[in-house]
Order: structure tokens, then sequence, then C-alpha cells
């Protein structure tokens, strides 16, 4: 028997991963790490054991590890405590004799020059020090990150950005669980740094046709100084940081930190990635 965990899985992207790991090992031999007696219960349901335990909780994590062989890392939410709180969980992981960690970084972590990339780099780091086998999951843009604002786009008929002609090779974000998934139950992944993204490519400017195409309304790409950029998603609601690394991504997008012409992704799910519209079309019901 080997016992996969599976951290941060009472989010978007942990649930996904610990479904479609169901379909590949016993759910006997599944552990998800949640925070919550709302998760713990849904969890229950499916017959999935669950273990309690924050990333700032090293009481938690040590206990939550025991006995666990194979681990997925699900980068924090948190952006600007990611570092730290990684290695909370990569220190106990190693105490705790954990065999293999597979790690969801950044797609060109190392080349991308984008804000949000160094605390991945520094959880890569981290982990490679470690002496613990792993896999590296740098996973490009969520389809959905764009397309989540496609409804306010389609009601103002322009979709705002910073990227120029920058492209994306996006995926949705059940792409990248599952090819998590296939990663923490398989073999001969290790010391592997997948560079994860979508099999097609697009600017703004066509994301926002397809938008067109999609709701039946005219939609302009309409693009701004980072600055600029930054300001407005502040006007939107944003916190300022988030806001400026957000802006700061969509920036270095404009000179290819979000494209890859990797087909790691649709290799490692054993299917072509789910094209952008399918996820426009989903969204826009």
């Amino acid at each position: 028997m080997t016992t996969h965990l599976v951290t941060g899985a009472s989010g978007q992207l942990g649930q996904r991963v610990v479904d479609h790991l169901a379909t590949l090992v016993p759910a006997a031999d599944i552990i998800a790490l949640v925070r919550s007696d709302s998760a713990a219960e849904a969890y229950a349901a499916k017959g999935i054991a669950t273990r309690r335990g924050d990333y700032e909780d090293t009481a938690a994590l040590e206990a939550a590890f025991e006995g666990v062989d194979r681990l997925l890392l699900i980068s924090s939410s948190e952006v600007g405590k990611r570092a730290t709180q990684h290695a909370n969980v990569l220190n106990t992981a190693k105490a705790a004799g954990v065999g293999f960690v597979a790690y969801t970084s950044i797609l060109n972590a190392e080349t991308g020059g984008m804000a949000l990339a160094e605390e991945h780099l520094a959880t890569e780091a981290a982990l490679k020090g470690k002496g613990i086998p792993y896999t590296l999951l740098r996973n490009g843009w969520y389809s959905e990150n764009i397309a989540g604002t496609a409804p306010q786009s389609v009601s103002m008929g322009q979709h705002f950005g910073a990227a120029g002609e920058g492209r994306f090779n996006t995926a949705s974000r059940q792409d990248y669980a599952e090819a998590a998934a296939a990663v923490l139950a398989g073999a001969g992944h290790e010391g592997k740094v997948y560079e994860l993204g979508g099999d097609s490519t697009f600017t703004l400017t066509q994301y926002a046709a397809l938008l067109s195409e999609v709701s039946g309304k005219e939609v302009a790409y309409v693009d701004l100084p980072e600055a600029a950029y930054a300001e407005a998603l502040v006007g939107a609601g944003l916190p300022e940081g988030f806001a400026g690394i957000l802006a700061d991504s969509d920036a270095k997008a404009a000179s290819g930190a979000l494209a890859t012409e990797s087909r790691d992704l649709s290799t490692l799910i054993g299917r072509p990635t789910t094209p952008m519209r399918d996820t426009l079309t989903a969204i826009l019901g």
C-alpha cells in the first residue's frame, strides 16, 4: 500500500486532484489535507480520509504526514507568505520520511521574470536541497484566470490587459489537476521538471475575438500600460499588492512568460488540453 497525500485539498485545484487521483489509485490510499469540518465531511462522503493541517501549523503537519509515502504540495494562495509556508511543509515532510514530493510551481519559473515566480523559485530550491525525490509541475495560466472575467468583459464590450501581443498557452484547472494526479500516482517522474501549458496559443486580441464569437457580442481588447492596468484592477476591487502582481504577470506575458511549446501537459493527461472556447462556453452558459 502506497499512501498519497494532497495538501490544499479544499481548494479548487486540490479537490479536482483528489477526485482524479481516486480514479487512478484506491480511495483507501488517499489522504486529503483540509482545514475545515465541512471539507472533511465532503471527503468522508466520497470515502476519502482527511487529516487536518495548514502550512503554518507545523505540529499539525507532523501528525498529518505520518506514514505518507507520496505528497503533492499545492502552492499556497497567500502570496508573500508562500516561501515560508512551503518550507514548513518540506521540512516536516523530510522529518516524516516522505518518499516523494511533487510541487505546483509556475511556467517558465527560471526565465519568465514574473514577480509571482520568486517564491516558487525559492520553494524549488528548498525542495532540491532536501534530498527527497521530487517532480516540479510548472503550471501555466489557468484558462479560468482570464475567462473568469468574461461576463464583465461582455457587458462592457472590452477586455483589459497589459500583455500586448504576448501569447498565452492556457489550460483548464481540470487539465492541471489531472496532470498532478498522474504524477502523484505514477512512477518514473522523479527528477523531472514539467513545463505545463495548453496545446494551443493565443494573444489577448485573439481571446477578445473568441469571446465575441462565443458570447455573440462584440468585445475589444484594450491594452494598457502595466501601471494603468494595476490601477484598473484596484478600481475593480482587488488589493493593491495583488493587483500589482497580476499586472506584472500580464506585462511579463508580453515577452513570453506564459507561453510554451512544451506538450508535457497533454502527454501527462493522455489527451489534448481543454480549448479556451470550452472554458468560455462553460462560464457564459
